[in-house]
């Protein structure tokens, strides 16, 4: 079972985005425990998952899995457009020693709910009996997963035991705090409210570059950690989100390159100076 506050981690690239850099997850892996997290969530949103190969997402599991430290979790997203691929990943995943798999709905067409159904359940049973979540994300997937879907999935598949809801706003994540159900909050200004109703921690993408105001945030309920994820989901809106995290862990001495997958894009001049400016306001890196 996952806890506590996690990174939605980035996937580090090389060569403009065409490929994996292999040497840079270790040191990344390394900063995120050293940031008082408890584990992280691999090739999701933030780690631009859905923008690789089977192949690749394969790799890049078996490389976060091996760098974990004793007593860090590493969960795969293994979402995809298709169930095949969707199971086969799930499969991996429990086949290399991931803690836990979590898979988003199929974006593109509209599924019915048998259909989803059993997308979500033989996802499922592949991974069994790794424990399941069910990632929501109306924003990336095009709509909501039904709270019907979610009991069908619940009596089928045993090793549902959470979700991932990075919706907004909180009316739509408390929807999702169902009784038995281990519930993380994506969006990090959320999260002080979502475990006050019953949430059980954080998948945060903020936590990938802020890993320590994160778990303050989670850990310690912190009221100035809440004003600073609050501080920099606003100044970060606007830019390229990716590609500001690895521009932030770059500054803080990870070796991670700017590169993110294209049509995804890097930063230009001036979206550079808003995030480094927000990094220097909650205090992760010096004053310029």
């Amino acid at each position: 079972m996952l806890k506590g506050a996690l990174a939605a981690a980035v996937t580090p690239l090389a060569d403009g985005g065409a490929s994996l850099d292999e040497e840079a997850v270790l040191p990344l892996v390394s900063f995120l425990a050293g940031g008082g997290l408890d584990g992280i969530l691999a090739l999701g949103t933030t780690g631009e998952g859905i923008m690789f190969s089977v192949a690749e997402r394969r790799r890049v599991a078996e490389l976060f899995v091996a760098a974990r430290p004793p007593g860090f979790d590493v969960a795969v997203h293994c979402g995809a457009q298709t169930t095949i691929d969707t199971v086969a990943l799930a499969a991996h995943a429990a086949e290399i020693g991931a803690d836990a798999v979590a898979v988003i709905a199929p974006p593109y067409f509209t599924f019915d709910e048998r259909g989803l159904v059993h997308h979500f359940v033989e996802a499922a049973r592949a991974c069994a009996p790794l424990p399941f979540y069910v990632y929501e994300f109306a924003a990336r997937s095009g709509y909501a997963i039904s709270l019907d879907v979610i009991a069908r999935i619940r009596d089928q598949a045993s090793n549902l035991v959470g979700l991932k809801v990075s919706d907004t706003p909180f009316d739509a994540v408390r929807r999702y705090l169902l009784d038995g159900l281990d519930v993380f909050v994506g969006n990090e200004p959320l999260a002080l409210e979502g475990m006050e109703h019953g949430a059980v921690g954080s998948v945060s993408g903020l936590a990938s570059a802020f890993p320590e105001v994160v778990a303050a945030l989670v850990h310690g309920r912190s009221r100035t950690a809440h004003e600073q994820v609050c501080l920099l989901r606003d100044r970060l809106a606007t830019v390229p989100f990716q590609a500001a995290l690895k521009a932030v862990l770059s500054e803080r001495g990870v070796p991670i390159r700017e590169h993110v997958r294209a049509p995804l894009r890097t930063l230009d001049p001036a979206e550079r100076v808003i995030v480094l400016e927000a990094a220097r306001a909650v205090g992760v890196l010096p004053p310029d």
